[in-house]
């Protein structure tokens, strides 16, 4: 029986390649220079942390983070920002999580949103993968379309198409 599976993946390869370039724009831009600005991405934790002297620096940081991630086609959606927080001295730190996978509740919701749409498919919660099977190529297609005109919380992408 044909199937895919829904998931939510970054490739972090691109976030790390957006925070060289937010670091290279720092040093180039005239209102950061000789600012103690330093953005720091830790792989292993999936978290992003910009710290300044600042909190309208570190906001500026953000949007340029945005910025180069959106460039690099890294959905936004899957960066959780948190508070500027003080972080020792006159310096403020802001930590971003980049979030991996559908979360139960989302995963929820989008088995319900299949159910809603009466196509002849089954979907199954697995982690944090959604798989769906059907009878017909059409069916997966057609959930594919419904999904992508959905606002989710979480961007997704569809991988492992078997007929």
């Amino acid at each position: 029986m044909p199937s895919f599976d829904a998931v939510s993946k970054v490739d972090f390869q691109e976030v790390d390649n957006a925070v060289n370039n937010t670091v290279k724009e720092i040093a180039t831009r005239f209102d950061f220079r000789g600012s103690k600005t330093e953005v720091d991405f830790n792989k292993k934790d999936k978290v992003l942390v910009v710290t300044t002297e600042s909190e309208m620096r570190a906001k500026a940081v953000r949007d340029m983070l945005i910025g180069h991630l959106v460039k690099r086609k890294v959905d936004t959606r899957s960066v959780e920002w948190g508070e500027v927080k003080p972080a020792g001295g006159s310096l403020q730190r802001m930590e971003a999580k980049i979030k991996e996978g559908i979360d139960k509740d989302t995963a929820k919701k989008i088995v319900a949103l299949i159910k809603e749409s009466k196509l002849k498919v089954q979907a199954q919660i697995m982690d944090d993968v959604v798989r769906v099977t059907g009878k017909k190529i059409d069916d997966l297609q057609d959930v594919i379309q419904l999904l992508a005109e959905k606002d989710l919380p979480t961007p997704l992408q569809y991988v492992n198409m078997k007929s």
